[in-house]
């Protein structure tokens, strides 16, 4: 597996030659999960399918049966993902905010990913 590597913005990284890659690691699994937990689904206008069902798993109310199991099948369906070790979420009603805490088994070996979803 190759990934390119993101910067502190999320936007891909250029001029290092090889070392703007993962390569073959848990770290390009890890980042290869947390692009396609920050793809919504309809998103991407090539598949309109594709993406984590935010508006009707994860946000708003009526969603606590659901949103773990949305995210750790978004995960799971990952390339690369050969399970998950440990999962952690939190929910702050206040800042409205959804944070994610998750190790995992890769094909490379394991790593762990804190996402504010």
């Amino acid at each position: 597996m190759r990934y390119r590597t993101l910067d502190e913005n999320g936007d891909y990284s250029f001029g290092q030659g090889s070392t703007n890659f993962l390569v073959d690691s848990p770290d390009a699994v890890a980042q290869l999960v947390l692009t396609r937990l920050k793809l919504s689904t309809g998103e991407w206008f090539l598949d309109m399918t594709e993406g984590t069902p935010y508006a009707t798993e994860i946000l708003g109310s009526g969603t606590a049966s659901t949103r773990d199991l949305a995210v750790q099948e978004r995960i799971l369906e990952t390339q690369g993902v050969t399970g998950i070790t440990d999962y952690a979420s939190v929910v702050d009603p206040s800042t409205r905010a959804f944070t994610v805490a998750v190790t995992i088994d890769t094909i490379y070996g394991q790593t762990t990913i804190t996402a504010a979803l």
